[in-house]
């Protein structure tokens, strides 16, 4: 799976567990699923999984990786990524905007990219199909591209990885039922019941479409008006999240609980949040009765390279290299379920 900031790679194994072990749990809705990790580790532990996100790339990789049956998609997916691995190489619009005028890629892959999401297109898939495909090229992509793990920018100079060539592979599939959704996570938690509900909400200022903006692109294929140096889509400018903004946050949040109709709530959180450990205990605890286990766990890599302008020169320090993960999980009492 893709690079990401928030991913729970690391604390995947005490998260399922600890899910797996609450009484009655067999339906789960993930409301904000980015990566789709978490969702395609329940679905393989046999739970029926809602993954949900208001972002096109993550709602792609919900459907790859929770909505598409391995059983089903294993073999013409494979068949069809192989085809498309022969596809010539292309270069427009985005080997220009993401290879030439930036360097997220180097040009041999970005025209290689864009020749194999035109043909995606051009074959007019079913849609599980579509996004095994779609997905296998951002993967494939995000094995030879040239940053720290996020695209607010790119290295000064091309990552050795870059010069490899783009190899497209079967994404990681499960047998079962699952679903994924691209809805506003209040609605998508109104809308849905289950017997848990998994909240990974963005906990500060950094947006998680201005991060991967350009797997938003890949995925929308859209060719957007960009801006700045990192050509980032315009409406990272124009699509803000309340769970970006310190002043918004706590109500934001407090919507999306008051909207949930399910027995247990687990929800992630950092010490990096807007919300305190303490203050986030005071406001679940008013819906029920809360544990929270902590984990810690190393920042993401370019915290460790450092802070640099846009000429490569380095000009700050980074205060920390480690943060602490909570993991809140709530049993709702019954009069603090669904309040719509």
């Amino acid at each position: 799976m893709i690079k990401y900031i928030g991913s729970k790679r690391a604390l995947l194994g005490p998260l399922v567990e600890t899910a797996m072990a609450l009484p009655g749990v067999r339906t789960l809705l993930d409301a904000f699923s980015g990566t789709a990790r978490v969702g395609h580790a329940f679905k393989s532990r046999g739970l029926t999984v809602h993954a949900n996100d208001h972002n096109a790339y993550a709602h792609i990789l919900a459907r790859c990786h929770v909505a598409a049956d391995a059983d089903r998609w294993t073999d013409p997916a494979t068949a069809l990524l192989r085809e498309l691995q022969v596809t010539p190489p292309s270069p427009g619009w985005f080997t220009e905007t993401y290879c030439e005028r930036t360097r997220y890629f180097h040009p041999k892959n970005g025209a290689k990219i864009e020749a194999i999401r035109e043909r995606i297109d051009a074959l007019a898939l079913p849609p599980e199909l579509h996004a095994i495909a779609v997905v296998s090229l951002m993967e494939a992509a995000d094995r030879v591209d040239s940053t720290t793990g996020v695209q607010m920018a790119y290295l000064k100079s091309w990552a050795p990885r870059a010069h490899n060539d783009l190899e497209l592979r079967l994404p990681a599939l499960a047998s079962g039922i699952g679903f994924a959704h691209q809805l506003d996570a209040r609605e998508f938690v109104a809308r849905h019941r289950a017997d848990v509900v998994y909240l990974d909400p963005p906990y500060n200022q950094h947006s998680y479409l201005g991060n991967y903006h350009v797997w938003e692109t890949l995925v929308r294929w859209d060719r957007p008006e960009v801006y700045g140096v990192a050509c980032k889509r315009i409406d990272v400018r124009t699509r803000p999240s309340s769970f970006n903004r310190k002043r918004e946050i706590e109500s934001a949040l407090a919507e999306v609980l008051d909207a949930i109709d399910a027995r247990w709530v687990l929800l992630s959180f950092s010490n990096e949040g807007y919300i305190s450990r303490d203050r986030m205990l005071e406001m679940l605890g008013k819906r029920g009765r809360v544990n929270v286990l902590e984990f810690p766990y190393e920042r993401y890599v370019g915290a460790k390279i450092g802070i640099y302008d846009p000429q490569g020169r380095k000009v700050g320090t980074v205060g920390h290299l480690a943060n602490v993960e909570y993991l809140f999980v709530v049993e709702l009492a019954a009069d603090a379920r669904r309040a719509v």
